[in-house]
């Protein structure tokens, strides 16, 4: 109970500072002053990238390694995850899909309960199917509005409704993001679904990793303070998607050459740094990801770095909060991170009135990714300014702001499958 208390405490008091510091964030778009983003294809040695080997063979590294040790943190090596089915239905969502739900542990480090993979695949499919790979914020039963999904019994972020009590989600928490996942358009659609609650992977409040995947496996002691340069929240969230995939590929029903790993909010940027590390991602969708994903840091507008890593300080290695009140110095940029996605599609997307997340701070990310695309021959967004709201633009990057709020609607999901359709259909 004085976990749970001092959790909750501390869940309030990162509220409150929120709400301070939003009072005090640019929203004006007259206000952004001046920046230079770090130039993608300037090398260490200040040599200028011109062709995808340079890119691929030097460059690339350099970047992976500056977003290690700036903003992310370096993901270590890990032992592999066994896998146990606790479960299987194949006529799932009224006979439409097989659901098969699935426990990935790790056998040398016990004491980590691993991550509850739940999967459903469209029934009737000729051949392997393309999935959608993502994580939830509440859960696999909040996902799916089957009712014999087991309801999570793993700490949760506490919530203003009912659907979470004491830390642990509620019987009213079920289906409760059933919108954001809509899963009959994407069966209907001829793609599979892996999905995961976030919290088995990670409990997201700064004593998390004490119960999650870094605790299991740094072994570390009550006073640990983690390094510059060690892997935060996001890291760890990131590394379970990619062993979401590793079990999507020994699943004969799943062409797992051909999945996407997608996100919302933070979410969303745990997508985009699980798609820059494991390039067996074939597209990556970030879905307003705002600071620390899609949006340029040195925009000053919405959410900040300062904001971020004093509320969220786990998400992030130590270091990013050294730029708090100094973007420039910092010697990556978003841009740079939707540039590690090539040759591979990237879908951006914005929401018309989450200011916070900065509409057009995601836009200008893959408006300045183009370079790195450009050396592959591939068209990126193919405008020069923002568009306007609800017109998609964009090839190999796409890019849309929707009307609404900070959210995932099936407007957003029909951009992501289109672009699925056309990017990795076999």
């Amino acid at each position: 109970m004085i976990k749970i208390f001092r959790i909750g405490v501390f869940a309030v008091y990162c509220t409150s500072v929120a709400f301070g510091q939003a009072r005090r964030s640019n929203e004006d778009e007259s206000r952004v002053g001046q920046y230079t983003l770090p130039d993608v294809l300037k090398c260490a040695d200040g040599t200028t990238v011109t062709t995808v080997a340079d890119w691929t063979g030097k460059r690339r590294a350099e970047v992976m390694r500056l977003f290690e040790e700036h903003v992310y943190g370096k993901t270590p090596a890990t032992p592999k995850l066994d896998a146990k089915v606790l479960s299987e239905r194949k006529d799932a969502l009224g006979g439409i899909a097989t659901r098969r739900i699935v426990r990935l542990k790790m056998k040398e480090k016990p004491a980590w309960d691993g991550i509850d993979v739940m999967i459903y695949i469209p029934n009737g499919a000729k051949k392997p199917v393309p999935a959608f790979v993502g994580l939830s914020f509440g859960g696999n039963h909040a996902v799916s509005p089957d009712i014999d999904v087991p309801i999570s019994d793993r700490w949760m972020r506490p919530t203003q409704d009912d659907t979470v009590r004491n830390s642990r989600a509620t019987v009213r928490s079920r289906g409760k993001e059933s919108h954001r996942w809509p899963l009959e358009m994407i069966l209907k659609r001829g793609y599979a679904v892996v999905t995961a609650y976030y919290g088995d992977i990670e409990p997201d409040h700064t004593l998390g990793w004490k119960d999650g995947v870094r605790g299991a496996l740094a072994e570390k002691g009550a006073d640990t303070v983690w390094k510059d340069g060690e892997w935060g929240a996001i890291g760890a969230w990131a590394w379970g998607l990619s062993r979401m995939l590793d079990y999507a590929e020994t699943v004969d029903a799943i062409d797992a050459k051909h999945c996407s790993v997608i996100g919302h909010s933070r979410l969303g940027k745990t997508s985009l740094w699980a798609g820059a590390q494991d390039e067996r991602f074939a597209m990556v969708v970030s879905n307003d990801s705002g600071e620390g994903g899609a949006a340029i840091m040195r925009r000053d507008f919405g959410e900040t770095t300062k904001i971020i890593t004093t509320v969220f300080p786990h998400w992030f290695t130590p270091t990013y909060a050294r730029y708090s009140d100094k973007a420039g110095d910092c010697p990556v940029d978003q841009h740079m991170l939707i540039s590690l996605m090539a040759p591979r599609p990237v879908c951006i997307a914005s929401a018309e009135e989450d200011l916070w997340a900065d509409p057009k701070g995601e836009f200008l990310s893959g408006l300045n990714a183009q370079p790195v695309y450009d050396l592959f021959g591939l068209k990126g967004v193919g405008v020069k300014h923002q568009p306007a709201v609800n017109t998609p633009v964009g090839d190999v990057v796409r890019y849309h702001m929707r009307t609404g709020k900070h959210d995932v609607t099936d407007f957003d999901w029909q951009r992501y499958l289109d672009a699925a359709d056309a990017h990795l259909k076999k």
